[in-house]
């Protein structure tokens, strides 16, 4: 027995487990929906939860309450995230933050504009042109990590810089593209709670349950204004404070981050991928994966990610905008652009904000599936073929190494 919990600790210790969770979730889903299993697998997503105090009732189906509620946690570790690396960390300073920015942007545009123009002629599926912008962070990382010390430092603290800007872009796209009819009402309450969030923050509390408290009203107000209610996950970080008291030094924010990564890799994430990537093959054909909006996301992830990463990257580090890290080659930095078309759990997140219907939600994960697929594909093959494994140091026979030390 303490033998499986040690293997078990070492597995969750280990740096690609999250990802090769994710992994294993999301082809957990496909075969839900594809075998005899599949009407469970669609009952359990639509099990009916709600949640009632007084005149405030909260009634979704299972799958909504892991979109709407678990994902808001995932989003407020984001927001941790976001504002340690601003404030101590990869994006602290202009010349750490510069490259990242410029190539997050050309990661985001690129692959935009693709989908657009593949899907011009079908106004229906515009509404998911931001699907392919977004960057999966554990799942690139975990494929980096699965490489070892092959892979340089500097290229894998560039990777989470550009991550983490294009998790920034993402939801300033969600929160200006993807809202329903607003309630004046439930944003006035919101930014009540938010009033709230400042002030605490302005007063120097350091206590988590004030700021969780508010941020729970906060999410509960957003879900009721139309504005979709994972953003009050991220509002709710940025107030956390970094500081921690005087007496004992402790980070709320760290504690917070490191508390609550484990639950978002190890569950959270797993249980999105589970509820949101069984994609249907029945009556598949290579018509369904050249239909205008799989064709236009796989695209958009797979050619528009590496495009525009690496050719503004080349471009600012040409006109003297920012410099490429030492230790990092050009083939790496292509390999690098080609990881990023890893869209896999924020790609999903934003199709299930741009269309409800099953089709189309099929459609979707066809590209996301394919096009997540290819880039870490020919993205390992590229860094494996730009990157040298470390020598091993020569190791002397037993009986020269005891000569040697007498």
């Amino acid at each position: 027995m303490n033998a499986v919990i040690h293997k078990t600790r070492q597995f969750f210790n280990w740096e690609p487990s999250a990802g090769l969770l994710l992994i294993a979730a999301a082809l957990l889903a496909i075969l839900a929906n594809n075998t005899a299993g599949s009407s469970g697998y669609m009952a359990f997503l639509q099990t009916p939860v709600v949640l009632q105090i007084g005149a405030l009732e909260l009634n979704k189906p299972l799958v909504l309450w892991i979109n709407d509620g678990l994902m808001a946690i995932f989003f407020f570790v984001i927001g941790l995230e976001i504002k340690r690396e601003v404030l101590q960390g990869q994006l602290s300073s202009f010349d750490r933050v510069v490259l990242p920015l410029i190539a997050a942007i050309g990661g985001m545009v690129g692959p935009s504009l693709i989908f657009y123009f593949i899907n011009a002629g079908s106004p229906e599926n515009i509404d998911g042109w931001a699907i392919p912008a977004a960057t999966d962070i554990a799942f690139a990382l975990g494929i980096l990590a699965l490489m070892g010390s092959r892979i340089p430092t500097a290229l894998k603290v560039l990777l989470l810089a550009i991550a983490i800007i294009d998790d920034l872009g993402a939801i300033m796209i969600i929160a200006l593209f993807y809202t329903e009819d607003l309630s004046v009402m439930a944003l006035g309450f919101a930014g009540a709670a938010l009033a709230g969030l400042f002030l605490l923050n302005r007063f120097g509390v350091k206590k988590i349950a004030p700021y969780v408290l508010l941020g729970l009203i906060m999410w509960v107000c957003v879900l009721k204004s139309g504005v979709h209610a994972t953003l009050a996950g991220v509002i709710t970080a940025l107030f956390i404070p970094i500081e921690g008291r005087k007496e004992d030094h402790h980070s709320p924010l760290l504690r917070l981050e490191h508390g609550l990564h484990p639950w978002v890799s190890f569950l959270i994430v797993p249980l999105f991928a589970f509820a949101n990537a069984g994609v249907s093959l029945a009556g598949l054909s290579l018509e369904d994966f050249l239909s205008p909006l799989a064709l236009g996301v796989a695209a958009g992830l797979f050619f528009g990610k590496q495009i525009g990463v690496f050719f503004c990257s080349f471009l600012a580090v040409k006109l003297r905008m920012a410099r490429l890290p030492e230790g990092i080659t050009w083939p790496q930095l292509y390999g690098l652009s080609l990881l990023t078309g890893i869209g896999f759990t924020m790609s999903l997140f934003i199709g299930t904000l741009a269309f409800s219907s099953l089709e189309m939600m099929n459609d979707v994960r066809l590209g996301v599936l394919s096009g997540s697929t290819l880039s870490a594909l020919f993205g390992v093959g590229v860094l494996m073929l730009s990157t040298r494994a470390p020598l091993a140091e020569p190791r002397l026979p037993a009986r020269m190494g005891t000569a040697s030390t007498s």
